[in-house]
């Protein structure tokens, strides 16, 4: 076919043309798989996860609560860092865990764009790879820290204080009265399973710890 003739020149720019719409294409979804798949993936884990932003009461609520304290804060699990830049603007060091790396991305950029990235640290983590968060905290954190949890209490704590309600609802956990229940757990366990012939007392002991 010759280039020259107005029909080959046609072909020849269809051709081209059709290859640059295919590149786009690819190149688009290519992007849009990489962007979209760490938001994706937490809901396909077998205890689904996505991610759910702190509202605006949530985030007051959360400094209600820590409005006599100063020093250090983690929030693990922290999405887009509106916590952890609230908690800077306010005093602390602040450093956020989280999963999804595009949100610790974000977030590093948000820290700096409102002047709080040098009392703020951003991590990618994945929680799943934890111990047993009631345990971790329970065993790691110093008797004078506080435990704030938002949206979700925890399962067997009692809490000290709340703040808020409803889906704004944060709850206020005392890491000495959280310590002193994991010690008597575990001395009433051992206790369990110092009883000759007692069945179940190895289950009961790793119970405390599962």
């Amino acid at each position: 076919c010759n280039a020259g003739h107005p029909v080959g020149l046609l072909t020849a720019l269809r051709s081209r043309l059709g290859l640059l719409v295919t590149g786009v294409v690819g190149g688009s979804l290519v992007a849009l798989y990489a962007a979209a798949a760490p938001f994706v993936a937490p809901a396909l884990r077998k205890v689904c996860l996505p991610f759910v932003p702190a509202t605006s009461a949530q985030v007051e609520n959360v400094l209600k609560v820590l409005r006599a304290r100063s020093g250090t804060l983690v929030d693990i699990g922290s999405g887009d860092g509106r916590i952890v830049i609230a908690a800077a603007k306010h005093g602390f060091q602040a450093s956020g865990f989280e999963l999804n790396p595009w949100l610790v991305w974000y977030s590093r950029y948000k820290a700096w764009r409102e002047g709080v990235h040098r009392s703020t640290s951003f991590y990618i983590s994945d929680l799943w790879k934890m111990d047993q968060l009631e345990l971790k905290l329970a065993k790691e954190l110093p008797r004078t820290a506080k435990v704030v949890a938002c949206r979700f209490p925890f399962p067997t704590w009692v809490p000290e204080r709340t703040a808020g309600e409803g889906i704004d609802t944060v709850w206020v956990y005392d890491t000495r009265t959280f310590k002193s229940h994991l010690q008597q757990e575990v001395t009433r366990n051992t206790q369990i399973l110092a009883v000759p012939g007692k069945p179940g007392a190895v289950n009961n002991v790793c119970s405390v710890f599962r």
